[in-house]
């Protein structure tokens, strides 16, 4: 009998089990909580000011990190229903979200478009005439931008196709704002890799994405994904993570473009819990194409129903911004801004 024990035991998976509580009481002493609320960060050119939503369909709000104010950009536009604030390289804003609410599901995917706003205090958003799926990816050197499309979007696409854009923000006009010199750098035909625009890096000259897995998935997954990077020079592109079945969603680039964050989920093969965007920590990979070198960053995902999320990294290096979450909700959804500071 206590042969058949010890062979069930070897057989079955031990699993060391989530805690009670919340991570944001056992944070280590290089985190701190700088807001209550709000998700989605992005750190200014500057690394003065972090801005970020206060909740999905919202408004956009900015941190000043020396002071600490908070300052509201979209409050005084009724409706306001953003989904996304990020920062251009001459330190106006992207914002990303639909017209007006119509429900969550269409407002995220069809109605989804592209709006500039100016870093003038009192300016007002304005339409690209852009849709797009999910985020963008502006760069941190030029006022290039990448993003996806999907048939979400543009019917004419092909179903279960997806396509990755590069464009340049035109700001010549003379108070008009357009996209020019739009091309199509990367195309995918299949449900088993749908595309999103990440970071350019390497001089622009390079472009991380995402390659989600919605094809033959085990009942209790969701979703996967890996870490891809294109050369947008060649074409070229490479799997970074190189690791099947788990779910790595590629999040904030590091300065020169040797790391990046990754939403992963590997710590569900010591703690339990099914793979895919819920059971989620921020992750840092190295961007050799081998995906071995992969160091977890956060252990918010330790505590029962919680999840740290939407990382990015300052442009000195210094620090990590991210959001606490909840295991629950859908992705992007955030209930405030941490700051990591790196060694």
């Amino acid at each position: 009998m206590k042969k058949v024990v010890a062979a069930l035991l070897l057989a079955t998976p031990l699993f060391a089990q989530r805690k009670s509580g919340s991570p944001l009481d056992h944070l280590p002493p290089n985190v701190e909580m700088i807001t209550h609320f709000g998700e989605r960060a992005d750190f200014s050119p500057d690394n003065q000011q972090i801005a970020f939503m206060d909740k999905s369909f919202g408004d956009a709000f900015t941190i000043d990190l020396a002071t600490r104010q908070v300052r509201c950009l979209t409050c005084s536009i009724p409706g306001a229903v953003f989904l996304r604030i990020m920062h251009l390289s001459n330190g106006d804003y992207i914002l990303i979200g639909p017209e007006k609410f119509v429900d969550t599901r269409t407002s995220r995917t069809r109605d989804n478009e592209l709006w500039y706003l100016s870093k003038k205090p009192g300016s007002k958003p304005v339409r690209f005439g852009v849709h797009l799926s999910e985020g963008a990816a502006p760069s941190k050197t030029s006022m290039k931008l990448a993003y996806s499309e999907l048939p979400a979007q543009f019917p004419e696409i092909p179903k279960d196709s997806s396509r990755l854009v590069v464009a340049e923000v035109d700001l010549s006009g003379g108070g008009t704002q357009k996209l020019t010199n739009r091309k199509v750098v990367y195309e995918s035909h299949s449900s088993a890799c749908a595309l999103e625009a990440q970071d350019f890096y390497d001089n622009d000259s390079k472009l991380t994405f995402t390659c989600y897995n919605h094809k033959d998935l085990p009942a209790n997954v969701e979703i996967l994904s890996n870490v891809m990077s294109i050369d947008l020079k060649t074409s070229h592109v490479v799997n970074m993570t190189q690791y099947d079945g788990t779910y790595n969603e590629v999040e904030g680039i590091f300065p020169g473009g040797q790391y990046t964050c990754v939403e992963g989920d590997r710590q569900v093969g010591q703690i339990g819990g099914n793979h895919g965007m819920r059971n989620i920590d921020i992750w840092k990979l190295k961007l050799d194409g081998t995906g071995k070198d992969f160091v977890r960053l956060t252990h918010f995902n330790d505590f029962e129903g919680w999840k740290a999320s939407n990382p990015v990294v300052s442009s000195n290096g210094k620090y990590m911004a991210f959001q606490a979450a909840s295991t629950k909700d859908d992705a992007g959804v955030g209930y405030g801004i941490l700051l990591y500071r790196l060694k």
